[in-house]
Order: structure tokens, then sequence, then C-alpha cells
């Protein structure tokens, strides 16, 4: 930068230079770029009894020998992927788990897809159907379709509160750019506001258990 600046006079160098650095801290971080912050055990079931958090659940065990090609319209629950009798066990046992645990789930938001909204009720009780989670590509190909998901992950739930949201892997993939979550796991978020998220950790479906062991 310093090469480029030198062909302007001494006062437009600085100009360029301080028109430059405010581009940069104006500029939106994403989750990529948030400073690295990665809880567990105690430190990350303290840091969620706390609220301000959001989980974000890909839902539990479905069929893979079927799938969503003929669907009509999302209540037509026969012609999508459902969740196995596995999958409804291991809702059940996380739901389980995070009353044990104490933690104080607020909203709960699930994409339309039947596989979705079962995880949410099973998990907690109750949803609220919420396009913004709704299922779709890895990435935005351009399209910027997760715009909506992003917003609502650099926003703080309500106050002393966590929000829940039982959605898919791709989404997730595509707005976080991290590992797929496996079925079942959840992605514990801190929201940044006007500069992104942070994922701060991630829990296996079976991993409530060692959020109360150092």
């Amino acid at each position: 930068m310093s090469s480029a600046l030198s062909r302007f006079r001494p006062g437009r160098r600085l100009f360029l230079a301080a028109s430059l650095l405010c581009a940069l801290f104006a500029a939106p971080l994403h989750a990529a770029d948030a400073p690295d912050e990665s809880l567990a055990g105690p430190a990350l079931l303290s840091a969620l009894r706390g609220g301000g958090l959001i989980l974000y659940f890909r839902h539990t065990s479905t069929d893979f020998g079927q799938n969503d090609d003929q669907m009509s319209g999302y209540e037509d629950c026969a012609r999508q992927r459902n969740l196995t009798s596995r999958g409804r066990d291991e809702a059940r046992a996380i739901g389980a788990a995070i009353q044990r645990l104490h933690i104080p789930v607020g909203e709960v938001l699930a994409s339309p897809f039947c596989r979705t909204r079962e995880t949410a009720q099973l998990i907690f009780g109750r949803s609220r159907v919420e396009a913004a989670v709704r299922g779709g590509p890895a990435s935005d190909d351009g399209s910027d379709r997760y715009a909506a998901l992003r917003r609502l992950l650099s926003t703080a739930p309500a106050s002393g509160t966590v929000l829940a949201i039982a959605s898919h892997g791709n989404p997730f993939r595509a707005v976080a750019g991290t590992p797929y979550l496996a079925e079942g796991e959840a992605a514990v978020v801190r929201p940044l506001g006007e500069r992104g998220f942070r994922v701060i950790a991630r829990i296996p479906k079976d991993g409530w258990s060692a959020l109360e062991t150092p």
C-alpha cells in the first residue's frame, strides 16, 4: 500500500491512508474473521446459563432412504426425509439434558421441514417456524440466500436467554464456513452485532453430560 500511495503528494497520501483505515474498520466482521474463542465443559455451561448465545441444531438422525424430491409442501411429511426412531430418542435425550443443566432457552425457531419441526418439538416442546432457518444449498452461490440467517445469528437474543434453532447442516456450513454439523449436533454461537457472529463451541448429540465435567 505504501508504494501505491507514494505517487501522491504528502497531504493527499495522508488523506488516502486515513480513508483506507476508515474503510477497514467500518467493514463488517464475518464469522471466519472473528477473534478465536473456544469454550468447553463447565465454562461453556456457565456461558450458556448466562444467556446471550444461540444454539443452532442440525436435526437428529434421519432415514436417508427417504428424500424431499416429491414433497408437495412442507406439511407433506410422508414425502420428506424424516426422523428415525433413534432420531426421536436422541432429541428427547437432548431435551432432558438441557432441562437438567438449567439452560435458559427462550425463543425456539425451526425450519419448516417436518424433521426440523419434530426435532424442536421433542427437544423443547415448542417452536415457531422461521423462513430464515429453512434448508437450502451448502453455499450462497452469489445469491445471498442466507442473508436473513446471518442477521439472525448476529443478533443477541432476549436478555438472559438462549435462542434455539432447529435447522439443517447446509445453511450453517454456508454461513459459518465450518465443517458440517453431524445430525443432532449443536453449534454454540456468540452474536457480535454488526461484526457478525462467532462459533464458540460444538456439542455432539451425546456430549451434553460433558458440560458438567472439568
